[in-house]
């Protein structure tokens, strides 16, 4: 390593907003946090998922709520519909 290039590290006591203290290793020599794993809905379980403007209202209108084996037997109920004839389609091609 070079000499006088490298920032010194110190062994701070790191303090959130909402009262959690933790020991760490920063080039600061303080830190305050304005949200740590002890306060953060993530990490809590406190999360909510927001909806927006209704969509995922709108999704499960449009999708509906279907399981892996309701699509399964959805396409096999449409393989079955078909014609023999329909499923290659023969390709015209213009003469200049």
């Amino acid at each position: 390593m070079k000499e006088g290039i490298h920032p010194t590290y110190h062994e701070v006591e790191a303090r959130c907003a909402c009262g959690n203290t933790f020991k760490t290793r920063s080039t600061k020599p303080e830190l305050h946090l304005d949200i740590c794993n002890m306060c953060h809905p993530f990490f809590t379980g406190r999360q909510k998922l927001i909806d927006t403007e209704g969509r995922v209202e709108r999704f499960t209108k449009k999708f509906g709520v279907q399981t892996s084996e309701q699509r399964r037997t959805a396409a096999k109920a449409a393989k079955a519909t078909k014609p023999a004839g329909a499923t290659k389609r023969a390709r015209k091609t213009a003469s200049a």
